[in-house]
This record gives structure tokens, sequence and C-alpha cells, in this order.
């Protein structure tokens, strides 16, 4: 069976794996090999000895080097679209089960499979050049290159903290914590391959696995040569993994020009995700999101009949790529692309809480209640027929979006005076990694700020 292979995400979410056939055949071109512009002078010899330790031809149309987004794979052969460039053997996947027994058996049962590959990694590292791996994990980026927020200080994280990034990378960090706890008495006991490992070492081989890893049959996989490919949020390229053939491979969905990287794509990530779990973010990332917050205000006189008509008609959460979703009092907002259109990124359950929030009578809720049993059992789904009541509700929802883009002004305006004192280095690549991380997320909030503020003029003019 062939499967879309999907990197590796958060507890919360499960990835979606579709069944496809595809002819799979290198290309026999004979144009001549060319090299990237900036070759990769670390990893010259990396795909002959993975060639060497596979026993097959890995890609015969891509080489490595260097692009701004750091270690790259660029097309060296004219490729077509359709054409399978890259196929690497189930054998040469570093996986859990690479553990040796005697470590895997004194894991307990609570151990995920990422910390378990994590261990795989320390424990090659540990080896060096005695271990059979050394040419790949040499290439694997050291903590000093990685910008994912986990990797963060407190300092740095307050300049996100407006962001809902700031939590996950909080939660995120406690989770890994844990995890070293569960942990920690295999380090000891065999301290011939992990004497030294800390904390901040285990933190750095679990980002490895988190942000280069794929699911897989065997629980979670690093794919050598593979995970060289960068992102672009725009590309339909992803890897493939055959059980039958026992390969993963990777389909070009573009044609490239010699020389031309070669992209695919995570997953359709926001900014926050893409930062949290890679360490870069794009511009203008169409997947970018805002989580919202919006409650029933303890001073309503009506709060708990709102809050038991709530929770009676609860909206269905929907998860998407970045294991974010919109229930409870937290809304995923996306961007708003016409303002003359259905407000498509603004959450209806959303817009249907703030209908709900401004009604003023027991009355009022009994009627939503009623329509919501006539329907699909979800609150205030169509407008309200009062549209004096539908203004009302939206221009709350207006006034909230424009005080959470007055709060990123302020907070942009914060870092982009502090920047003027960091010349360079890692703290200013971090403080220009939250600048547009905010940026982005304004940009999310003012299109739902723009299409509320034309909805309801719209209804004061009918």
């Amino acid at each position: 069976m062939l499967i879309f292979g999907a990197r590796i995400q958060q507890p919360l979410f499960a990835p979606s794996r579709r069944c496809l056939r595809i002819s799979c055949n290198f290309s026999t071109s004979s144009y001549p090999l060319q090299a990237p512009q900036y070759v990769d002078e670390d990893c010259v010899h990396f795909l002959p000895w993975l060639r060497q330790k596979s026993g097959e031809e890995i890609s015969s149309v891509l080489s490595i080097g260097k692009s701004v987004y750091g270690r790259s794979l660029f097309a060296c052969k004219p490729i077509h679209a359709g054409d399978c460039i890259l196929k690497v053997p189930y054998r040469m996947q570093l996986a859990p089960d690479n553990l040796l027994p005697s470590i895997n058996s004194s894991l307990g049962k609570d151990v995920r499979n990422v910390a378990k590959l994590a261990l795989v990694i320390l424990l090659h590292q540990k080896l060096g050049q005695a271990s059979e791996w050394a040419p790949y994990i040499s290439c694997l980026p050291p903590v000093t290159e990685t910008h994912s927020t986990i990797f963060w200080s407190d300092e740095e994280l307050k300049m996100i903290n407006i962001s809902s990034l700031y939590h996950e990378t909080l939660k995120q960090k406690a989770q890994i914590e844990k995890e070293f706890s569960s942990i920690k008495h295999v380090i000891s006991r065999f301290p011939e391959f992990f004497e030294n490992v800390t904390l901040d070492k285990f933190k750095h081989a679990y980002n490895l696995v988190e942000s280069r890893g794929w699911i897989s049959t065997r629980g979670v996989s690093m794919i050598p040569f593979a995970d060289f490919l960068n992102h672009d949020g725009c590309s339909e390229t992803d890897v493939l993994s055959d059980d039958f053939k026992q390969v993963s491979e990777v389909i070009a969905d573009q044609n490239y020009a010699p020389g031309d990287e070669v992209l695919i794509r995570y997953g359709k990530f926001s900014n926050a995700r893409l930062l949290l779990d890679f360490g870069f973010l794009l511009p203008s990332n169409k997947y970018d999101q805002v989580k919202v917050e919006v409650n029933v205000p303890e001073r309503d006189q009506l709060r708990s009949i709102k809050l038991d008509l709530l929770e009676k008609h609860t909206t269905p959460a929907l998860k998407d790529d970045n294991a974010l979703s919109s229930s409870g009092n937290s809304f995923t907002v996306m961007e708003v692309k016409s303002l003359s259109g259905k407000g498509r990124g603004i959450p209806q359950s959303l817009r249907a809480l703030a209908r709900v929030l401004c009604c003023t009578s027991p009355q009022e809720l009994q009627e939503l209640a009623m329509e919501a049993t006539r329907n699909d059992g979800r609150l205030a789904r169509i407008p309200l027929k009062n549209r004096a009541k539908e203004v009302e509700a939206h221009q709350f929802l207006l006034l909230r979006f424009n005080q959470i883009i007055e709060n990123y002004n302020a907070s942009l305006e914060h870092l982009i005076r502090d920047s003027c004192t960091l010349a360079s280095g890692k703290d200013a690549r971090r403080m220009q990694l939250a600048q547009e991380l905010l940026t982005g997320e304004r940009r999310v909030l003012e299109s739902a700020s723009s299409w509320l503020k034309n909805y309801c003029q719209t209804l004061k003019d009918l």
C-alpha cells in the first residue's frame, strides 16, 4: 500500500492517509550532472555513502547544496512532473525499533515513539565516527542553528506572549520535560551510550525527530536524504511510503530545471506551527491563523442560562493540520479573503456565540434553542431576523478584534524599537522571527475586522 507521509505532529493531531498507486521510475536522461549554485561541502560524501549502504540508487536527479533556507536539495538533471525523484528503502531509515533490545525493554510502556527515536539519535551521537550512521547523524543541524521556540529563553518568549504560540511552546516544553523524566533511569543505566545526556541535549534530539521525522508503519521514521527537502506551502509534493515495496519515495509535482531547488510541503501549517516545530516561518502564509478567546462576561445577568444553552448545543470541534480547533471559548480564525464574501475564515461558531451573547432576555435565548432543535442542533447558524440584533452581535466581534489588533500593534512597536539595538546574531534572528509571526497574525485579524465592518455597514444600509 502506498500512503501519503505526514510529518510528526503533536499528540492531539491525527494525520490523514490516502491510498494511491503511482508508477515510479527514475529518470534515465543523459543530461550532464550539474551541481547547485552553492555546494554543501559538509555533505559531499553523504549520498555516495547512502547509496553504498543501501546497495541501490537513492536519487540520480538530486544533489545536496545550500540555499537561503540552509541545506537543500537541488535538481542536477531535468525533472518532469510525475517523475520519481527519490527512493529510500525502509531498511535505510532510523526508527524506534533501531534501539538496542536491552534499552528498549528498560523503557516504560508510556514512553512515546518520538522519545524512543530521540534516544536512537543520542546513542549514535555518542558513538561518533564508530556509528554506522555517522555520515547521516553528522549532517543533522546542531542546536545553534535551530530556532524552534522550544529553545527560546523565557525573555525571548515574552516577545510572542500575545500569540497562542507562547502557550503552545510552554506546553511542548512541559511535554518534553515529562518525556525526559520517564527515560532518566535508562540514561543512568546505560552510561556507555548516554553519558552526559542532559535535558537540553534530549530536547535537541527530540526536536530533530519532531521536525524531520515522518509517521510510518514503524511508528515514526527518520528518512535520510528525504529530510533535506525544504518546505513550500504551495507545493503538492509529499513523501510517500510503499509498504509492499518497503520504500519511501517522492514524486515531483512540477518541472524542475538543473539548479532549481526542489521543495515539498510538510503540511498545511500556520507560521505558529512552523516556528514551533521547525524554527522558521513563511511570509504571507496562506495557512496562517490566530486563536481568539471569547467568553460569556461574569456580569451578564443571563450568564448561567447562556452557559447552559451553549453546553447543550456545543459546536463540534473542527481540527486542522495545526492541531488547533474551534471549540469552547477558543476559536481559530483564518484570513478572510473577500470583503463581499460570506466571511469564510471567521468560524460560524464564533459568530453564533456573539449572537447568543447579545441576547437580552430568556425569550430570545429560547428562540435560539428552538431554532437549533429544528435544524442541525447548533445555535444561531443563520443570521438573526432582527437586523439590529444581528448588527449588534457583529459589532461586538468587531470591537473584540480591534482590541486584539491594538495589542498586536503595541507588541510590534515594542519589538521594532528593541530591534534597533541588536546588530546580528541569534537574538536578532529570533526578534525578526517574532516580528514576522506577529505581523502575519495581525494580517489575519485585520482581514476579519475589515469583513465585520463591511458586513455591519451592509446591514445598516439595507
